[in-house]
């Protein structure tokens, strides 16, 4: 017999977490089930979820396509599992596919036993479980790699309008880095040679660079640790709350950041919705696939609210943190009884908002990070070369 963690709801919607004794995670599955509980996951204590490493996107998405096409095809789930595993040429993801086989052959439900390996999407793992209870597992495979195309299209199109200003600033650093720590200490070293009374700034300027030259190093050190001590302190639960909630506040930024995890997490609610599953898992399932954890706190306070009997508009509503917008399609989605499709249309048109509002703040930064390389290169010219135009004007003795 094997310990198992179990996370279920009873008739009146509480969701309790607790651990049973089974053969099988199937078989504790079953046995909820049956008692007419519905069942969110089962896993084994002390199993090997956190000892593997998240699989790429690209890479899950082909084998899910790949799945997809076998199943189609009329071969069986464990024998097509066995079958894109032997295939697999990653061997993390290799080693996870043999064991996720190795579980269904022992009567663990497929979902249960991605759910098993860690490091998968949990929007995936609740629709193999969706599947799995309708019966139609092709159908929620084909609109899970469906929502999974348009976020990644969507994720490639944000990263490459940012590639280009987050080069220009690695320039505007590397320069200042290059002037401060190699030019200005040439220009030192020339001007006491000189023994010249140097303008404020100059002097400044040169006091900076031997500076830079002495503790440059302690500098970046202690930057790098305070930089490592902050990434760490992001992945606790206050700290990214924190920093969510930072994010934003931030002008213009924070509301792009806002419409882009409403827009996700209405399309992957909608997935869910239409996948069979109902309403309060799949918004339970919705708000943990988002990484603002503002939002997903918002979420998880308007499932409260559903669970009395309240209408999910008038939930999110409630939390003061979805756009209005948002909670005026929903209810429109509501009222007509096409959610479904409403939340695809919030997710379209919010998408299309962040690109439009992105690409037209990406024409602010960008000038204004060449104004400031402009500014700071030619500060820099003046305060090094004002005593040598001055010297050889006479204008210093």
């Amino acid at each position: 017999m094997t310990e198992f963690v179990i996370r279920l709801a009873d008739e009146r919607g509480r969701v309790l977490e607790q651990t049973h004794a089974a053969s099988t995670a199937d078989e504790l599955r079953s046995r909820f089930t049956q008692a007419g509980y519905y069942v969110y996951s089962v896993k084994s204590r002390g199993g090997i979820a956190g000892g593997r490493k998240k699989v790429k996107l690209d890479t899950f998405l082909v084998f899910n396509q790949q799945f997809l096409t076998l199943i189609r095809a009329g071969l069986p789930i464990l024998g097509s599992l066995d079958l894109l595993a032997r295939r697999q040429k990653q061997p993390n993801f290799r080693a996870q596919l043999e064991d996720v086989t190795a579980r269904v052959k022992t009567g663990e439900s497929i979902s249960a036993a991605f759910e098993a390996q860690g490091g998968f999407p949990v929007v995936y793992t609740t629709t193999l479980l969706a599947g799995e209870r309708s019966g139609n597992l092709e159908e929620v495979l084909q609109r899970f790699l469906e929502f999974q195309r348009v976020s990644l299209t969507f994720r490639k199109k944000l990263k490459a309008s940012l590639i280009y200003p987050a080069l220009l600033i690695v320039m505007v650093i590397g320069l200042f880095i290059f002037l401060i720590t190699f030019v200005v200490p040439r220009f030192a070293q020339l001007y006491d040679q000189l023994g010249t009374q140097l303008p404020a700034i100059t002097t400044f300027l040169l006091n900076f660079g031997q500076s830079a030259q002495q503790y440059g190093l302690y500098v970046g050190a202690v930057l790098v640790l305070l930089g490592f001590l902050l990434f760490r302190w992001t992945k606790t639960d206050a700290g990214a709350t924190s920093v969510d909630r930072i994010r934003i506040s931030l002008p213009v930024i924070g509301q792009v950041w806002l419409k882009y995890q409403v827009g996700l997490f209405s399309r992957t609610l909608s997935t869910l919705l239409t996948g069979g599953l109902p309403l309060v898992p799949s918004l339970e399932t919705a708000a943990r696939s988002i990484e603002s954890r503002q939002i997903g706190n918002a979420v998880f306070r308007s499932v409260d609210m559903v669970r009395e009997g309240k209408g999910l508009s008038a939930s999110l509503q409630s939390t003061k943190v979805f756009p209005e917008l948002a909670v005026e399609m929903v209810e429109v989605g509501e009222s007509t009884g096409a959610l479904p499709g409403m939340l695809n249309s919030v997710a379209e048109f919010f998408e299309e908002d962040v690109q439009t509002s992105l690409t037209a703040a990406m024409s602010l930064i960008e000038p204004a990070i060449l104004i400031v390389m402009g500014v700071v290169v030619i500060v820099i010219l003046i305060a090094l070369y004002y005593p040598i135009v001055s010297l050889s004007a006479g204008g210093i003795h």
